[in-house]
């Protein structure tokens, strides 16, 4: 099991306000304007630790999505 100072952090609050908004990582993907991926999408649900870079454009298209502001604290807990 990886320790939380590894890249496996659990998983993040972005998962329980995707599942609240009935989004999975298709419908972030699609809404992006950005460049982001399923994959990227997933593992940012599932823990793995994201540069800066794209946790914004998760949150932009998580924004988009659900027509709600969310800040970045709000989506992950690193």
């Amino acid at each position: 099991m990886a320790q939380e100072t590894g890249y496996d952090l659990g998983k993040q609050p972005i998962a329980e306000i995707m599942a609240r908004h009935g989004l999975k990582p298709h419908d972030l993907v699609k809404s992006s304007l950005e460049q982001i991926t399923h994959k990227m999408v997933s593992r940012a649900v599932k823990g793995r630790r994201l540069n800066l870079k794209i946790r914004y454009r998760i949150l932009n298209a998580l924004n988009k999505a659900s027509v709600k502001e969310y800040g970045l604290k709000e989506l992950f807990n690193y």
